[in-house]
């Protein structure tokens, strides 16, 4: 049967007097029209939500869908997370055949609610993205009337200074609609795929033989890449012309120009030191206006907001896109750690940091979270963003243990699958970070600005977040040596991995003192007393202090490595009351309810446990070996 057979079938019983040959055509198109609208509606819903591995991703990775009409005789469409938006605008921006930014055209948003019968395609934001090339188009004699030299620019983002030579009337563009019924879906309807200009022929790129040679061949701006790594230098305080200089060597190391980002030039990394000298943390007097307008300015980096009101504290997180990297790199598979209530008696609001770890045990902050509260009484606010965010980037990212510092961490939600005690490496780390912390926010010169809100942020994210990047460029590269901050090796693992073996005097059937040689003074020996267990002291300087010394790390290692380590007293006791627990079951039922849940629960971590170590990604440990 035809459609049209069964839209008068359907007339016919909606409109039993209005007999089929006397009905209205009009009518009946424009219903009909309606009806195949309502078609196309319900197939946009039926559409698989796609959500490739890569990290980001661009049209090729998608399986795209007709639909009939547009302006390009028919629309593709797909539909994606929406968490995933920014990872497609980015690999469609990486196309190798023509590479280009695509700048948000216009932009519409509805609040939920505000729509009392929505459409299936109705939209919470809409987006529209074009290729930076186009749609005007200045190239010399293509308007085809008189000088194009002295044509005036239309209105908009085209009219700027400096952007005619970016307009090539390039027609590529996509409409981006985070769906009203489905807010975490995004649906894409890509209108013109092709970067071409209105006659059908390539206007910019290698297949645009008018580019060859130029500019145009590329990418229109910086990637967003080298504009943090411009900026991170700048942050600490790499001269113009050293940055300019580094980054000749690196384009001539790889062959030449081969992308928009070997062109930066002078004026690039200008533009950028003029934001970096005019930035301020001070966007409003009131400190928390200040705080929402830097949220509106730095909204991507933002994963959670809530303000101060009766129903609940005021409490942020931040990641940036780097620190995001960490975290996929370093926590899958590794150890996430908290450090919580930095400045609890000077910070108008504490500071919890998410660190990571990398090969060389040091700590990566790579999320903050400030509140007006405990933050373990509310992580499961911001804690479930956070994974989400990280999940929309890696669905299989999941981390061996979280370590926590403080006792109101709601264990229920970051479900820690090891046992409660934690290896002296971490603990270096985390100590190494809070020296950092404390010689960057806490010297006396920032003394005014403690109490506000906006200054931290603005410090995290700009001088104390281009430490870390830069020494971690450092590391990776061996480039801007003489510029490392000498702070970062104040991490007691890292100084006593250069403590040699021959340095210990370590008796492994008298395990209650060991020696160790100073290294700056060879005729000094230090004492460590109770080798190998996390009640070890030693009688240097910095540990009596209070400090980890890199003498009791040094220690600690050797004996894990000898495998003459003593169990941790914390995993013993806490062994023997799961013992206890089994042997002698309490005869008071709420108690005897809890600790089955316990049992249950710690059943499924070793379960867990055993197929990681079945799957390789857990290196079994020897007997009574520190955890």
């Amino acid at each position: 049967m035809s459609f049209l057979n069964l839209y008068i079938i359907l007339i016919a019983k909606l409109h039993t007097p209005l007999l089929v040959p006397y009905f209205h055509w009009d009518v009946t198109w424009f219903s009909l029209l309606f009806l195949l609208q309502m078609a196309r509606m319900e197939d946009i819903l039926n559409l698989p939500v796609q959500d490739p591995p890569c990290a980001e991703f661009s049209a090729a990775h998608l399986d795209w869908a007709k639909v009939d009409g547009g302006r390009q005789g028919g629309d593709d469409i797909a539909l994606v997370p929406f968490a995933r938006v920014n990872d497609f605008v980015k690999g469609e921006s990486a196309n190798a055949e023509c590479p280009a930014n695509f700048r948000v055209e216009s932009r519409r948003k509805r609040r939920e609610g505000s729509v009392s019968k929505p459409r299936v395609d109705g939209y919470l934001e809409y987006t529209l993205y074009w290729c930076s090339y186009g749609p005007e188009d200045y190239r010399d004699g293509a308007s085809g009337i008189g000088d194009s030299a002295n044509i005036k620019p239309a209105s908009g983002k085209g009219s700027r200074p400096g952007r005619r030579h970016m307009m090539r009337g390039c027609i590529c563009h996509f409409t981006v609609k985070r769906l009203y019924t489905r807010p975490l879906v995004a649906l894409i309807i890509y209108n013109q795929r092709n970067h071409v200009d209105k006659t059908g022929a390539p206007c910019h790129g290698i297949l645009d033989r008018d580019a060859v040679g130029t500019r145009a061949m590329y990418a229109p701006r910086i990637s967003e890449e080298l504009r943090q790594k411009v900026m991170s230098m700048l942050y600490v305080g790499i001269s113009l012309d050293n940055i300019i200089q580094h980054h000749m060597e690196e384009v001539q190391r790889h062959g030449g120009p081969q992308n928009r980002d070997d062109f930066l030039t002078r004026n690039d990394v200008r533009n950028m030191e003029r934001l970096v000298r005019n930035s301020s943390h001070e966007l409003h007097t009131n400190d928390g206006f200040s705080v929402k307008m830097w949220v509106q300015r730095h909204h991507k980096h933002v994963f959670f907001f809530q303000e101060n009101s009766g129903s609940g504290p005021f409490i942020i997180g931040i990641q940036t896109d780097w620190q995001l990297q960490q975290m996929l790199r370093y926590g899958h598979n590794g150890t996430v750690a908290s450090h919580s209530s930095f400045g609890l008696k000077k910070l108008q609001s504490p500071l919890c940091s998410l660190l990571v770890f990398d090969s060389s045990h040091t700590a990566i902050p790579v999320a903050w979270v400030i509140t007006s509260c405990c933050v373990g009484q509310h992580i499961n606010r911001w804690m479930v963003s956070l994974v989400e965010r990280i999940r929309a980037k890696d669905p299989r990212w999941r981390p061996n243990t979280f370590l926590v510092d403080d006792p109101s961490f709601e264990a229920s939600v970051i479900r820690a699958r090891t046992l409660p005690v934690a290896s002296q490496e971490p603990h270096a780390a985390i100590e190494s970070y809070h020296l950092q912390l404390k010689s960057k926010l806490f010297d006396i010169l920032h003394s005014n600005f403690w109490q506000r809100v906006d200054w931290l942020l603005h410090t995290l994210t700009t001088e104390f977040h281009s430490l870390y990047w830069l020494d971690q460029y450092i590391g990776e590269t061996g480039n801007f040596e003489n510029l490392r901050d000498g702070s970062f090796s104040t991490n007691s693992w890292y100084q006593a991995m250069h403590i040699p073996d021959v340095d210990v005097l370590l008796d492994e059937e008298n395990l209650q003192l060991a020696k160790v040689v100073s290294q700056a003074d060879r005729s000094v020996a230090y004492t460590v007393w109770n080798p190998g267990s996390e009640f070890s002291l030693c009688d240097c300087p910095w540990s009596r202090m209070g400090n980890l010394c890199k003498h009791i790390v040094k220690v600690a290692i050797l004996c894990k490595n000898r495998q003459v380590a003593r169990p941790l007293l914390a995993a013993q006791v806490y062994r023997q009351a799961l013992l206890n627990l089994l042997q002698n079951s309490p005869d008071d039922p709420v108690v005897l309810d809890h600790a089955i849940l316990h049992a249950i629960r710690m059943q499924q971590d070793i379960k867990g446990l055993e197929e990681l170590s079945n799957s390789g990604l857990l290196q079994p440990l020897p007997h009574e070996t520190n955890f």
